[in-house]
């Protein structure tokens, strides 16, 4: 069963296009681009990119901001700080940073489709500083110490 939450969603620009889910269990909503033209982003650059909308995303929930998988792997366009997190006491507008990872230059148009936006629960903790962690079998093992299979 999937849970369904109401967020509150307000444009600022009368373009903007609410998010919208590509299937019935797609995890992430599509979000989209709003511009008067066309926005080139140069190789290795980035450019932020407005979504024309403001979120109202409930307390206990952070909205996840990722890339679209076509866009990154097709286009070599994905958020340059590779996910974005959007705090539920951010009422801003919401935009996407896109970074060119290839050598040429990309261009997106106003409607399309930039990012996906997953909201989702969190915890914060509660950070006790102590002499004794655990002992567990990986112990200190850091990047790689599982192995490759």
């Amino acid at each position: 069963m999937v849970m369904k939450e109401k967020i509150k969603v307000k444009k600022l620009d009368e373009r903007a296009i609410i998010p919208t889910y590509g299937s019935e269990f797609s995890a992430g909503a599509d979000l989209y681009a709003v511009a008067d033209s066309d926005i080139t982003i140069k190789a290795g650059q980035t450019e932020f990119i407005h979504t024309g909308l403001s979120l109202e995303i409930p307390e206990g929930y952070v909205g996840l901001v990722y890339a679209r998988s076509g866009l990154a792997c097709k286009q070599s366009l994905a958020p340059a700080n590779k996910v974005g997190v959007i705090d539920s006491d951010y009422r801003g507008e919401l935009m996407v940073a896109l970074h060119n990872h290839c050598s040429e230059d990309r261009t997106v148009a106003s409607g399309e489709r930039i990012a996906q936006l997953v909201i989702t629960p969190y915890l914060t903790a509660e950070f006790e500083v102590n002499d004794e962690l655990s002992d567990t079998e990986r112990g200190e093992g850091g990047f790689g110490s599982t192995g490759k299979k």
